[in-house]
């Protein structure tokens, strides 16, 4: 990592250190982001680090903690975005990214909505609902990312928050269980009626309601990845991986026959280096070809 943040010519000892914590975030909560990051050129990964290590933590926080805890939290931060400084660790990072990639500060406030929102919201009642709550949760990040894969097209855009919603829809399939259990459900409750799903328990009725889910959630994975070409030619294997990584992800949960009550399905590591390597290539042969940039 060291050798990353010199290349981005991060020298301050103490934000290196903000920089190295988002990074352990990422490389312990979120392999796939992690791997797809080591595909960008090394200025441009502590960057991509600084945006998902702020957001895991963020979401650690709401599922470990309680309204006023978090609620401080997000205060004291917004309070510091609009002052331009913080002494938060995690915070550090990616302020110092919105400067760099003059990334707008209202995609961080909404996240921060969002992941407020988890602590009170238990269901949503449509598609559109729950819609507005993945692009706080998930499209912001994409958008975050935006400049640093070279996205600035409004088609570019657009893609990006597309990939977002499906990053965080794949997550609300493979966690049903694990959200069930924390009392909530984010699976819309107009589709639970049109499955006639009564109740989130395995059966053919939960089975045709994921099956549905996963052809919407791989709706928005095409949407994304014909942005692809979009991108600048050193940030398009990053968005590829993330999306083969991620929507590999809706395949497990078919060849466990839809099982997301009793465990948490994955994308094994053989499948992630089949994924990572050739695309780690490419990646380094965009860069030989038209630069780091």
């Amino acid at each position: 990592m060291t050798s990353e943040l010199d290349a981005a010519g991060i020298r301050d000892p103490r934000l290196r250190a903000c920089y190295l914590r988002c990074k352990q975030l990422l490389v312990s909560h979120d392999k796939s982001y992690y791997v797809a990051s080591l595909l960008l050129p090394p200025a441009k990964r502590p960057h991509a680090h600084a945006v998902y290590g702020f957001a895991r933590h963020a979401d650690e926080m709401v599922d470990g903690v309680d309204t006023s805890s978090f609620a401080a939290w997000r205060d004291r931060i917004l309070a510091d975005l609009k002052a331009g400084e913080t002494s938060d660790e995690i915070a550090g990072a990616l302020l110092h990214t919105m400067r760099t990639w003059d990334i707008p500060r209202h995609l961080v406030e909404t996240f921060l909505d969002a992941m407020a929102s988890d602590l009170v919201v238990t269901s949503y009642e449509t598609y559109a609902d729950l819609e507005v709550y993945m692009h706080g949760a998930a499209g912001t990040m994409a958008l975050q990312l935006a400049p640093v894969l070279g996205a600035s097209s409004d088609e570019a855009l657009a893609a990006m928050r597309a990939m977002g919603l499906a990053f965080q829809l794949t997550n609300i399939l493979r966690d049903v269980g694990d959200d069930l259990r924390r009392g909530r459900v984010y699976l819309p409750a107009e589709d639970l009626r049109r499955f006639d799903v009564t109740e989130i328990v395995p059966g053919p009725a939960l089975t045709e309601l994921l099956r549905f889910e996963i052809a919407r959630t791989r709706e928005l994975y095409r949407q994304a990845r014909a942005g692809i070409p979009l991108l600048h030619p050193t940030g398009r294997q990053t968005a590829l991986a993330g999306i083969d990584l991620y929507g590999g992800i809706l395949g497990a949960i078919e060849r466990a026959d839809y099982d997301v009550l009793s465990r948490r399905v994955s994308v094994g590591t053989g499948r992630q280096l089949a994924i990572a390597v050739p695309a780690l290539f490419r990646s380094l042969a965009a860069r030989f070809t038209v630069g780091p940039a």
